[in-house]
């Protein structure tokens, strides 16, 4: 196991990101902001799926009910995503925000920053400097003359610095961009100017297929080498799927281990029984569960049992039947019809 880049240890809500703690994976709320109880819904439903951290949007002073009713009804910690207007800050910290999501430099003067530095001093709460490409600084943007890594990585100590004038430090940064190179050059940058904890995430991604295709790449090969505390895979899709995706990406390199791992076969000419429509249905059929377990879905006995040997349990295509395996031994032959049933029973009994 590769060895992770040691950051100072930030407690948002229950949660604790940073120093040996779990990667934690982030999701956005895109539920209309003054609809309280589509977000609830929503916020309920990533709950579920294993989302850690909650982010709303808070545009407005009535969208500071919804953090309030939030809280009420969901367990795991909200953070309140605000631009310009320092006040909501203030408002959301009040109503029970388990962080504070800013830019700095865009709220105004000093006395602003240091109103929403001493209310978060005051209710415990960290804040997160949120930089991206599109929101750097007139001067930085003229030094460099476009979002470059270390336009990124300059931006983001700017604001960590303001924060720091007044003797604040619990910080996380994230720095992001819709270029996949430029993200993980300016996380690698930030990683050693500081050891805050890192939000890891690309922006912008577009659509889910693109979008974890290019947050795999980006976040997955800043977590291989130790850099990252907390991630969020951005996707123009349902928020589900990014906790979905997020999970998927921490599992794939071994950084979870209290849910089931998956493994299957791509198909070739050998395959006699529906291997796709059962691979997506045990995919399904497994969220949820809370087993660190390994489950292989293979579309023939060469690589069933064999190959597959080092899975928990697993099944192996056959011709309208297939095989129940446990740990490369064949358990007993099952028809293709109940052969997903049958797996996960005996799922159930591990």
């Amino acid at each position: 196991m590769f060895e992770r880049r040691r950051s100072k240890q930030i407690k948002i809500g229950d949660v604790l990101i940073g120093g040996d703690n779990p990667i934690a994976v982030q999701s956005m709320l895109n539920v209309e902001a003054h609809d309280i109880e589509g977000n609830i819904r929503q916020a309920q439903q990533l709950e579920k799926a294993g989302c850690r951290i909650i982010r709303l949007a808070v545009p407005d002073k009535e969208a500071v009910k919804t953090v309030y009713e939030l809280k009420k009804n969901i367990s795991v910690p909200v953070v309140a995503d605000i631009h310009f207007d320092y006040k909501l800050a203030l408002l959301s910290a009040d109503a029970g925000a388990d962080k504070i999501r800013i830019n700095p430099g865009n709220i105004g003067s000093d006395d602003r920053v240091k109103a929403v530095v001493d209310k978060c001093v005051q209710k415990n709460i960290p804040i997160r400097i949120g930089v991206n490409s599109g929101s750097l600084e007139k001067d930085i943007l003229a030094k460099y003359g476009a979002p470059v890594p270390k336009a990124l990585a300059e931006s983001a100590m700017y604001h960590v610095r303001l924060l720091e004038k007044f003797d604040f430090s619990d910080i996380v940064i994230s720095l992001k961009s819709s270029n996949v190179n430029y993200m993980v050059e300016a996380y690698e940058i930030i990683a050693h100017e500081c050891s805050y904890p890192l939000h890891l995430g690309v922006t912008e991604t577009g659509t889910e297929r693109m979008g974890t295709i290019k947050s795999s790449i980006g976040i997955g090969s800043l977590l291989v080498h130790g850099i990252g505390d907390t991630i969020r895979v951005s996707l123009t899709a349902d928020p589900i799927r990014e906790v979905y995706a997020g999970n998927d990406i921490l599992k794939s390199i071994g950084l979870k281990n209290d849910s089931p791992y998956l493994i299957s076969c791509p198909t070739c000419g050998r395959t006699k029984i529906d291997i796709i429509s059962l691979a997506n249905e045990v995919e399904e059929r497994l969220r949820g569960c809370k087993k660190g377990i390994k489950v292989a879905v293979m579309g023939c006995i060469v690589n069933g049992p064999g190959e597959a040997r080092e899975a928990d349990i697993g099944i192996a295509g056959g011709d309208g039947c297939g095989l129940i395996f446990k740990k490369g031994e064949i358990l007993r032959k099952v028809p293709e019809n109940k052969l997903v049933d049958e797996l996960m029973e005996e799922i159930e009994k591990l």
